[in-house]
């Protein structure tokens, strides 16, 4: 167990590198760690590289993964699959892909064109911005790997029951005549040598780094506000554990922006130092991650009002239920 915390804490807390930073803020800058702008700064640049390193390694990872799953593999693997299984395959799937909301949607679109059930579309559709193994590693790196295991297993479920839900309702004549009279080839897999799948994983870190870059610097500019200039008094009085009405008020405020989690965990950590319920941060992120008003515009393209309307709403219901669960039972897992 020694082993296990030291590795822990050097491979993904990265306490090395809070230790370099901490010289750098104190002997090169000549502020105080107990300073507000001292301990913003810490925070900052600890915070970004910390987030790149980590995000560098797993993308990395997961890409060479997925290099031996393209889309017509995939379809032809859930194609042969029906009810539970296959939405939890779909649900699966979608922590394999790093994609945020609005990344998601094409292969959304390609799934439900080549005839796969509206349950595990949406499945995958849920689960894929808003679980996926970099976000666990991330999310042990900032608090422990029992809260982030817990995450990724509420977030199966909501992708799970979610697109049950859908499946059952029936709603395949609400789904825009242009998705379901694609027509998809059914393409033989192409054979990638160690060199093509290298180079694949490469530039799928170049492409996501791009994306996300500018969210990340944002979300950690935001967690140094907040854990260095904000009262901890103001924020607890808005948003914290005891407050009925912090849970929806956080997912609320998070469906307008667009980010995806890689950027909210900053926020995430500061808020939870500031004492806010864990359950309202988790609700936040949630709802930031599978909800971005961008990505339910795009999907408005893809799907009529009604169904729309019905993703939304079990979403939103579900990351409510996950939110006050957390909140209930955070003491268990920290």
């Amino acid at each position: 167990m020694e082993i296990f915390k030291w590795l822990n804490d050097q491979l993904l807390r990265m306490d090395w590198l809070s230790a370099l930073v901490r010289l750098l803020v104190e002997d090169v800058f000549g502020l105080d760690m107990a300073s507000r702008l001292g301990g913003s700064l810490h925070f900052f640049i600890y915070d970004v590289i910390k987030i790149f390193i980590l995000l560098s390694v797993l993308i990395f990872a997961i890409s060479w993964v997925q290099s031996y799953f393209p889309p017509e593999r995939t379809r032809r693997i859930l194609g042969g699959m029906r009810g539970f299984k296959a939405n939890l395959t779909g649900a699966l799937l979608g922590t394999v892909t790093p994609f945020c909301s609005c990344s998601s949607i094409p292969l959304f679109i390609g799934f439900t064109s080549s005839g796969l059930p509206l349950a595990v579309t949406f499945s995958f559709l849920i689960s894929s911005p808003l679980v996926d193994l970099a976000s666990m590693i991330l999310l042990a790196s900032i608090f422990n790997w029992s809260i982030a295991l817990a995450y990724v297993a509420v977030g199966i479920v909501l992708a799970v029951l979610g697109g049950t839900l859908i499946g059952r309702a029936r709603m395949e004549e609400y789904v825009e005549a242009f998705v379901t009279q694609h027509r998809v080839l059914d393409l033989p897999q192409e054979q990638l040598s160690l060199r093509d799948r290298l180079s694949y994983a490469r530039e799928q870190v170049a492409e996501i780094i791009r994306k996300v870059w500018l969210y990340i610097l944002i979300g950690v500019g935001i967690g140094a506000a907040i854990h260095n200039w904000i009262p901890e008094d103001l924020i607890t009085a808005l948003i914290g554990r005891d407050n009925w009405w912090s849970v929806p008020l956080a997912a609320l405020v998070g469906v307008p922006m667009y980010a995806d989690i890689f950027g909210t965990l900053p926020i995430a950590e500061a808020l939870v130092a500031k004492g806010v319920g864990l359950g309202t941060v988790l609700a936040f992120m949630m709802a930031v991650t599978a909800l971005s008003l961008p990505s339910l515009i795009m999907l408005r393209k893809v799907v009529k009002p009604r169904l729309l309307a019905l993703f939304f709403t079990i979403v939103v219901a579900g990351i409510m239920l996950i939110g006050y669960l957390f909140n209930t039972f955070a003491h268990l897992l920290i």
